[in-house]
C-alpha cells in the first residue's frame, strides 16, 4: 500500500499545541482524515484520529500495526507540514 496524497490545513491558534490537520491518501482509493500534527516539548508529532470511550480515555480509530508504516507516515506528514508552513499567507 502506498501513500498517493497527503494534504495539510495549518491551524492559527496561538495557544494551542494543535498546529496542523493533514488527510492521507492510500492507493488513490482510500482516506483518513483528521490526522493531528502536535507541537510537543521534543518537536512536531502525529496523533491518529480517535475517539472518546465512556470511561473518558481516548482510542485511536485508525492507525499503522507496525512502527515501519508509522515512521513512514510520520516523516510523509511532517514533511508536509513544513512544506505547507513555508507558503506565503493568504
Amino acid at each position: 500500500m502506498k501513500i498517493t496524497d497527503v494534504r495539510v490545513r495549518i491551524v492559527k491558534k496561538d495557544d494551542s499545541k494543535l498546529k496542523g490537520v493533514a488527510s492521507v491518501t492510500f492507493d488513490d482509493c482510500f482516506v483518513v482524515h483528521d490526522i493531528k500534527i502536535i507541537e510537543g516539548s521534543e518537536g512536531y508529532f502525529i496523533a491518529m484520529p480517535s475517539r472518546k470511550t465512556a470511561d473518558g480515555e481516548y482510542k485511536d480509530i485508525a492507525h499503522p500495526i507496525n512502527s515501519d508504516t508509522r515512521e513512514e507516515l510520520i516523516k510523509i506528514i511532517l514533511a508536509a507540514f513544513d512544506k505547507e508552513k513555508e507558503k506565503p499567507a493568504e
